[in-house]
């Protein structure tokens, strides 16, 4: 590859270096020309061998997208323990348990080994010599797939490893790159979107007094649980600042709050409405207000609030006198909110409480703006898995390639997902372990871990400036017939574009000419090997970017009552969202397993949450095998009482029930993904996953639920806990 046969602005796309970076990524002194010198890999065994002595290397955690900065303890050439990295803005040093899990997920016995091909005999294992062949065949030059014909699903993706994705679809005249996330925000950030011109803001937690959190819960499963937590901290110190959280079921974030809220499930933003209506009373935030709100929200006064959302009136008048005496503030919304019909209409309502509160500027700042957009993560929606279902079925895609989500497994059984996937020819999983989805394809790649290959990401939640995180390997990889995501696209590559990569060895070679054509954008003046052996040490490159303005809008709004419970269907349905499962996709891992959920003290299995007042009614004791049903399907799991629910609701946790996960997953709990009825969001079309109604019926059956809640007496007999009664506990009390 020289620069007579590439261009240089070609060149500069290629690494994911365009516009005004591009520009300035050319003023700099590089001595990484294209072809003139021959960039090899930095991993060698022996880096990682110091008999006897720990080392540590900084890589980033890829368990969830919060994109934080972890060190790796490496002893004997083998990662024992991870840690956060104090360099990262992000992690600031510390690490949840999921990030801890990445240990096992590398170790994992279950890990696929070899390619796989679904031929005439069935699934067997190839070599790569065969698999690069059968990618040659159907990818390569000669590959007639133009277009659509061609997609490629992911999850969320971002950093370098979205660059050669897309560069990779660029050469079939493609930009068919389909990201889905069983978790969708999508409809939360477009109302954010709508009301403050930005999808995510940041949230200054630290700068708030008050804290009102409509079912986010932003300790355990929010945006960047971690970074959270440090703000939730300093949140806490004198001054000390009130969190008060509303939502149906208790969450690890309502565990923690000053006072707690049960809601019935879709009113959240009856009750903002109702909140801005006391708010509004008073001239210092009714001005300016347009006169379409303000018709809007006089019909929605305490009373009226309270019998629709079940929240006492008194509760309402106290929460906007919190907030009218408290300030400046903070008003966030979550999944709960999101998860309905018009759930773009109860989000919108929520953060109209942040303009009218004046929380601009102070509790709320825009995210500064990127120096490389084509290094941003591109986020999943469930709207772009149904334009794919539909190509599938109607024969369009004759190519899929999927990596980082299982959409066989997360999506409801409304939506056929496995059944459209057997219409396209030829289908190809980029995967650690052998996943439900993995089992419907034609070829299965082996990938490496987390912990063994190169990268680098950009985090959705951007909160000190930009971050360019770098991962690398912290050992030798332990199976040799596993492969990096990115050395495969790129040995693609070479065969369909050689002019523009085959000046490239391997993956690593690509991302370090990437990032050192970047390093005058980064202000850096060492040399390029400092800088890169700089950004390999600390883990990360820094762009010191500072906050946006947000907008305020005030749109009209239109807020549906919610429709009552059906006598067939008596119950509203929360599936609840583990902060270690996620969405299924670590249910593999036995640590996790045995990680107690954080309000039941649950492990390894699924269970159905009911209060323990609506339970003794129905003659529901704990451990009785319920049936729950919806008007799409049902599932059947143990009962547990517990007081932390509204009373009309059931719910379930979330990423069990799989299939085809390895030995510590399969068959263990249930699905209920499966059980969701196909009610989506009017504005934005996603999967309305709160809005399912269910009638819940005793199968006469009883099994002990598996709990870890230790002891709680001595010896001797004396107590160590003082315990209360479920159907006694006052949980909206101020603790």
């Amino acid at each position: 590859m020289t620069m007579s046969n590439l261009d240089r602005r070609d060149f500069l796309k290629v690494l994911g270096i365009s516009g005004a970076a591009a520009t300035l990524a050319g003023c700099g002194h590089t001595s990484i020309e294209s072809g003139v010198e021959e960039v090899m890999s930095y991993v060698n065994p022996q880096d990682f061998v110091v008999p006897g002595i720990g080392v540590f290397y900084a890589s980033t955690c890829a368990q969830c997208g919060s994109g934080c900065g972890i060190m790796g303890k490496v002893r004997e050439g083998r990662v024992l323990k991870l840690e956060g990295n104090p360099e990262s803005g992000i992690s600031g040093g510390k690490i949840c348990g999921l990030g801890q899990a990445g240990v096992q997920a590398h170790y994992n016995p279950d890990r696929l080994r070899t390619p796989m091909y679904q031929g005439e005999g069935g699934l067997t294992p190839v070599s790569w010599e065969r698999a690069h062949q059968i990618l040659e065949q159907r990818l390569g030059p000669n590959s007639p797939l133009k277009g659509e014909q061609i997609a490629f699903l992911t999850g969320g993706v971002s950093g370098h490893q979205r660059v050669l994705l897309e560069n990779f679809l660029e050469t079939f005249d493609s930009t068919h790159h389909v990201a889905y996330d069983a978790l969708s925000t999508a409809t939360g950030r477009a109302a954010s979107k709508a009301i403050l011109g930005a999808e995510q803001p940041l949230w200054n937690i630290h700068k708030a007094r008050l804290i009102v959190s409509f079912g986010n819960d932003f300790l355990g499963n929010g945006v960047s649980p971690v970074y959270m937590a440090r703000q939730y901290a300093l949140f806490r110190k004198a001054p000390r600042g009130t969190l008060i959280q509303i939502e149906p079921r208790m969450t690890l974030t309502g565990g923690n709050a000053d006072r707690w809220y049960p809601i019935k499930p879709g009113t959240e933003g009856i009750l903002a409405l109702g909140i801005a209506h006391d708010l509004l009373q008073h001239e210092e935030f009714s001005k300016g207000v347009p006169q379409e709100v303000l018709d809007l929200v006089k019909n929605y006064d305490r009373d009226a609030v309270s019998d629709i959302t079940g929240i006492g009136s008194d509760a309402v008048r106290l929460i906007a006198a919190q907030l009218w005496n408290n300030s400046p503030s903070l008003v966030i919304a979550g999944p709960s909110v999101e998860g309905h019909s018009y759930g773009f209409s109860n989000a919108a309502a929520v953060q109209l409480l942040n303009v009218i509160l004046g929380n601009r500027g102070t509790t709320m700042e825009g995210q500064s703006e990127h120096p490389f957009p084509q290094l941003t993560p591109v986020l999943g929606n469930y709207q772009a898995l149904v334009d794919l279902n539909q190509k599938m079925a109607s024969g369009q895609t004759q190519a899929l390639l999927i990596y980082g989500t299982n959409p066989v497994f997360t999506a409801p059984s409304h939506l056929p997902f496995a059944e459209s996937m057997s219409k396209v020819p030829f289908k190809v999983a980029f995967v650690t372990h052998m996943d439900e989805t993995a089992g419907h394809c034609d070829l299965i790649l082996p990938l490496l871990s987390a912990l063994e290959d190169f990268g680098s990401h950009v985090a959705e939640y951007q909160p000190e400036g930009v971050e360019v995180m770098l991962q690398q390997p912290l050992m030798e990889k332990l199976y040799p017939e596993s492969k990096g995501y990115g050395d495969i696209l790129l040995s693609v590559l070479k065969k369909r574009k050689p002019e523009a990569y085959a000046g490239f060895p391997d993956y690593y070679s690509y991302l370090k000419t990437a990032m050192v054509k970047a390093k005058p954008v980064f202000k850096v003046s060492d040399s390029d090997d400092h800088f890169w052996e700089d950004a390999l040490r600390n883990g990360l490159v820094k762009w010191e970017g500072k906050p946006t303005s947000l907008e305020s809008r005030l749109p009209a709004l239109t807020m549906p009552k919610p429709a009552e419970l059906a006598t067939d269907y008596p119950f509203y349905f929360v599936p609840s969202i583990r902060p270690d499962m996620r969405d299924g996709r670590h249910a593999y891992l036995p640590w996790l397993q045995e990680s107690p959920e954080t309000m039941t003290t649950v492990v390894w299995d699924s269970w159905v949450e009911m209060h323990p007042k609506m339970a003794e009614a129905m003659q529901i004791k704990e451990g009785d095998i319920l049936q729950i049903q919806s008007a799409t399907g049902s599932v059947r799991a143990k009962a547990y009482l517990f007081p932390g629910i509204q009373p009309d609701t059931v719910s379930m946790p979330l990423g069990q029930g799989h299939t085809q996960l390895g030995r510590f997953a399969t068959g263990v709990g249930v699905n209920p993904y499966k059980i969701l009825d196909p009610i989506f969001d009017a504005h934005t079309g996603e999967l309305a996953m709160h809005a399912t109604r269910v009638a819940v019926r005793k199968t006469g059956e009883y099994q002990k639920i598996v709990k870890d809640e230790g002891p709680t007496t001595f010896q001797g007999g004396q107590k160590l806990v003082a315990t209360l009664p479920a159907d006694q506990a006052k949980l909206s009390k101020e603790i």
